[in-house]
């Protein structure tokens, strides 16, 4: 009797994973068919570069002053050197907090990217979620985010779906 309950349970469970629909977005692809995001990137390209000229501009004074140290620390005294070092150190100090600030796990830069894309990723998995309810689909993956798909057929590729929801045109460019 177990053996009975135990094979129709399995095959119940076999049977619903068969009846599961699956489909993949690239939301690489979708992101850049979307003006407001290449927008957005090329803005924190803007910001970004600047600061990283900043922090450049920062690092040669650091290493001028440190040059010119070398240059004149035979005619210093020991405490004289030492009071040197220390403010070569402290303006360093000072260039690798300025650089973490601005570009650290928490800077922000990553805060102008939250500002920038997240609204627009957000809209991209709204409009997703709202597909795949519509298409009665129990999954969607993203082609994007790294090796976690082996193998996709091109039919099930639903990611001009979105873009069409989102209302991108996808004629092509001569058209």
């Amino acid at each position: 009797m177990k053996k009975i309950i135990v094979a129709c349970l399995m095959l119940t469970m076999s049977a619903s994973t068969f009846a599961q629909k699956f489909a993949y977005v690239d939301m690489d692809y979708i992101l850049s068919k979307l003006t407001s995001y290449t927008e957005a990137q090329k803005e924190l390209d803007k910001v970004s570069a600047a600061w990283q000229k900043e922090v450049e501009a920062k690092m040669k004074s650091v290493d001028d002053t440190y040059k010119q140290f070398q240059a004149e620390q035979v005619l210093m005294t020991e405490p004289m050197k030492q009071q040197k070092i220390k403010e070569i150190e402290a303006k360093e100090k000072e260039v690798k907090e300025f650089q973490k600030t601005k570009f650290g796990p928490s800077g922000e830069l990553f805060k102008k990217r939250q500002e920038l894309i997240k609204p627009i990723q957000d809209k991209i998995y709204n409009e997703v979620q709202k597909y795949a309810v519509a298409k009665g689909f129990d999954f969607v993956f993203d082609r994007s985010s790294g090796p976690s798909m082996l193998y996709a057929s091109e039919k099930m590729n639903k990611s001009d779906d979105i873009l069409a929801a989102l209302g991108v045109s996808l004629k092509p460019a001569g058209n």
